[in-house]
């Protein structure tokens, strides 16, 4: 019989698109090695509860992981390839947004004090810039009026994942170590002039034949190979934020995925429906697809100049 617990676990892993590290540590298992890891706290499989905001993984609206152990603690923590200096404001909006989940908002007029699990933020960073293996990023960095003691303080770890670098952590937690290996193969293929689908391919191969990393990618299948084609596209389209803006770069990524899912012959609804995208959203592009034709900078033209403007959902 199913337990809330694994019941709460299943709903939150079905409800929302994962890319390869979310997938991978909300298996509370998983999650438990992070935790023990980072705190030296031992940690079980029991002791966790997956607390992740849902969303739309390449609007990066969400948190990528959060939970929280012996209802004590609670992790909010991003996994990023970019150094994005407003995760400390980014992790204090998820706060709120997960502190309502937990909460009843009738307990907040109580009179008595509600006891809540002490936060600890971080991010977990994988990008190709050299960072050091370990920083601090702080709130207060950019208050406008600076102040020797804030009101209000968060501050996130950022952790330098990498597997060259070699943080301890990797060395403490074998899910992290395996997934950063597998990544790096990624890289390789990348590196040595594979095309993007063809490196991830090979990374899953050398996952099965050398046996590292190897149990989630038989678990998830083709299921991988998909995630790491949005995630490696949500990592460039967070490089073209910094140059078009938000709405743009977002824009932008949304049509790459969908000229992509069409390619290999994907019917509208089932774009909608792997992307969590709005379906009138994915409606738009694929007429245009099919008007213009498949070049995503020559659509991203048109469907600018239309002028046509729909919320992606």
């Amino acid at each position: 019989m199913t337990d809330d617990r694994t019941k709460e676990t299943q709903l939150s892993n079905r409800e929302h698109k994962s890319d390869v590290f979310t997938a991978l540590f909300s298996e509370p298992e998983n999650a438990a090695k992070l935790y023990t890891a980072l705190s030296g706290e031992e940690t079980s499989p029991e002791d966790i509860k997956i607390t992740t905001l849902e969303g739309v993984l390449f609007l990066a609206r969400k948190n990528d992981l959060g939970f929280t152990v012996k209802d004590r603690i609670l992790v909010i923590s991003e996994h990023q390839s970019t150094v994005n200096e407003n995760i400390p404001l980014r992790s204090l909006l998820y706060y709120g947004r997960t502190m309502e989940k937990l909460l009843e908002e009738s307990n907040l007029y109580r009179e008595r004090r509600i006891p809540i699990p002490t936060p600890e933020f971080f991010l977990f960073y994988n990008g190709s810039r050299e960072v050091p293996e370990e920083k601090v990023l702080k709130l207060s960095d950019g208050y406008i009026a600076e102040t020797e003691e804030p009101m209000l303080e968060l501050k996130v770890r950022m952790i330098n994942i990498n597997l060259p670098v070699g943080h301890k952590v990797l060395k403490e937690c074998g899910p992290l170590y395996e997934y950063a290996w597998f990544i790096e193969r990624v890289r390789v293929h990348l590196h040595d002039g594979m095309d993007r689908d063809t490196a991830v391919t090979l990374a899953v191969k050398d996952s099965v034949r050398e046996d590292i990393f190897s149990d989630f990618v038989k678990k998830h299948g083709s299921e991988v190979e998909n995630m790491l084609y949005t995630q490696f596209n949500m990592d460039d389209a967070l490089e073209v934020r910094y140059e078009e803006g938000l709405e743009e770069g977002e824009r932008r990524l949304l049509i790459r995925l969908v000229c992509g899912k069409l390619r290999k012959g994907e019917n509208p609804e089932k774009i909608a429906e792997d992307l969590l995208a709005g379906r009138a959203e994915i409606d738009w592009i694929c007429e245009a697809y099919a008007k213009y034709g498949p070049d995503e900078t020559v659509l991203f033209d048109k469907l600018k100049k239309e002028g046509k403007r729909q919320t992606i959902n």
